[in-house]
C-alpha cells in the first residue's frame, strides 16, 4: 500500500528574486513538515523539470541544494502530466520496497525568471520541429486548432467555454494562494484579447512562479491515511499532426485502464481534480474521463454540478486558470488541493465529502495522459 502523507504549497504569482530550487524548497519543506517527517527520513526524491533551469541532472541538483541525499533520485518529464506521472512512479517505487517516503517536488519561477520571447520559445517545442515549428504555432494554437474541430463536432460554443473560465475564477476566489482574485463573467471572457481562436486570453491559463509538493510513504505517519487506489497512463501522440481521432485520446485510454486496475467506478468518485491549461481542455477532459456526457460539460457547469457544494466539486482551488500555472507545480496544486479536501483541511473550500477522489493530468497537446484515484482509508 502507497499512501499520500504529506503536501506542500505555495502561493502561485510573482514571487521576485526567488529560483525555481528555491520555490522547490519552500513546497518540499511544507510537504515534510506536513507528513511529519524529517528530511533525512526522505529515501526517494522524484523531480520535475523546469523551463528556467533546464539542468540535465535537476533531482540531484535539487537534492544538494535541499540537504537530502536519496538512495533514490529521479527528474521525469511529460509535460503537464509530470506531477502525477512522478506521483504515480513514487507509488510504485514504494510499493517496490525500493524506498519509504519518495518526495515529489515540482516548481519553476517561470513568470519572474524567464522573458516573455523565451518562454514562447519554450512552448513552441512541443511542435514537430519540421511540420510544425517552422510555421510558428505555440501550445495555444494547437488547443486552439482542437477547440475549433471540438466544437465542430459537439456543438460547443465559445461563451460554453468560458463557463469553464468562470467557474475556475470562482473558485480561486476563496484560495488565498491563488494568482487571482477578481471576479469574471462569460462577457469578460468573451471581451478578452483573442489569443488562438476561438482561444481567448481568459480561455489560457497564465504564467506564475511557484512550488508544489508531496510525500510518498509505505506506511502512515499520522492518522489519517489517503490511499493510492490505482492508476495508469497512456500517450497516442507527440505532435497535434500525429494526434488520433478526437473519439481516440488518451484520456479515455488512461481512465478505463485506471478503473480496471482499482475496481473503481465514476459513480464511486465525490471529488474531481482535472487538468485545465485552456478551457477546450477542461471540457474535453470532463467528457473524455465520463464526468459528462459529448457536448454536456458546459451544461453541467451552469448547473452548478462541479460548485464546491454540487455534486462533483472540481478543482476548488481554481485550476491552473486561475490558481495559475507554474509547469510541472501547476497541477501538482490539484493534488495538493485534493489532499487537504480528502483530510478535511480544505478550509472555507471544504466539500461534504471527498472520500473517493479522481485526478487526471494532460502533459503537451492532449498527449500524454495519466489517471489516478485516491481513497480515505480512515
Amino acid at each position: 500500500m502507497s499512501l499520500v502523507t504529506g503536501v506542500g504549497l505555495t502561493s502561485y504569482g510573482k514571487h521576485e528574486g526567488l529560483s525555481s530550487l528555491d520555490l522547490m524548497s519552500k513546497a518540499a519543506e511544507l510537504a515534510i513538515s506536513d507528513a511529519g517527517l524529517k528530511r533525512s527520513e526522505i529515501d526517494g526524491i522524484l523531480c520535475g523539470y523546469s523551463t528556467v533551469s533546464p539542468h540535465i541532472m535537476l533531482a540531484t541538483v535539487f537534492a544538494e541544494h535541499f540537504g537530502i541525499r536519496p538512495s533514490y533520485a529521479h527528474a521525469v518529464q511529460v509535460g503537464g502530466a509530470t506531477g502525477l506521472a512522478m506521483t504515480m512512479l513514487a507509488h510504485h517505487l514504494v510499493d517496490a520496497g525500493v524506498a519509504k517516503h519518495v518526495l515529489v517536488v515540482g516548481g519553476e519561477n517561470r513568470l519572474t525568471g524567464q522573458s516573455r520571447d523565451a518562454s514562447i520559445q519554450a512552448l513552441a517545442q512541443v511542435g514537430h520541429p519540421d511540420y510544425e515549428v517552422t510555421l510558428g504555432p505555440t501550445i495555444p494554437a494547437y488547443y486552439g486548432l482542437v477547440a475549433t474541430r471540438y466544437m465542430h463536432e459537439y456543438g460547443l460554443t465559445q461563451e460554453d467555454l468560458a463557463e469553464f473560465a468562470v467557474l475556475m475564477r470562482k473558485h480561486a476566489l476563496t484560495h488565498p494562494g491563488a494568482q487571482f482574485h477578481e471576479p469574471i463573467t462569460v462577457a469578460d471572457v468573451m471581451a478578452s484579447k483573442p489569443v488562438a481562436m476561438p482561444l481567448k486570453l481568459l480561455d489560457c491559463c497564465p504564467v506564475s512562479d511557484g512550488g508544489a509538493a508531496c510525500v510518498i510513504s509505505r506506511e502512515p505517519t499520522g492518522e489519517q491515511q489517503i490511499r493510492v487506489r490505482g492508476c495508469a497512463q497512456a500517450h497516442t501522440h507527440q505532435h497535434i499532426t500525429a494526434a488520433p481521432a478526437l473519439s481516440e485520446l488518451g484520456a479515455e485510454i488512461s481512465i478505463a485502464k485506471a478503473k480496471a486496475a482499482s475496481g473503481i467506478a465514476i459513480s464511486d468518485v465525490r471529488y474531481a481534480a482535472v487538468y485545465d491549461s485552456f478551457t477546450i481542455t477542461l471540457a474535453m477532459l470532463l467528457e473524455d474521463l465520463g464526468l459528462a456526457g459529448r457536448g454536456e460539460a458546459a451544461a453541467r457547469v451552469r448547473a452548478g454540478y462541479f460548485d464546491g457544494d454540487g455534486e462533483m466539486p472540481l478543482n476548488t482551488h481554481g485550476g491552473l486558470l486561475s490558481y495559475g500555472h507554474c509547469g510541472v507545480g501547476g497541477a501538482m496544486a490539484h493534488l495538493v488541493e485534493t489532499y487537504l479536501q480528502m483530510t478535511g483541511r480544505a478550509e472555507n473550500r471544504q466539500v461534504r465529502d471527498a472520500s473517493v477522489a479522481l485526478l487526471h493530468g494532460d502533459g503537451g497537446v492532449l498527449s500524454s495522459h495519466v489517471s489516478m484515484f485516491l481513497e480515505r482509508v480512515r
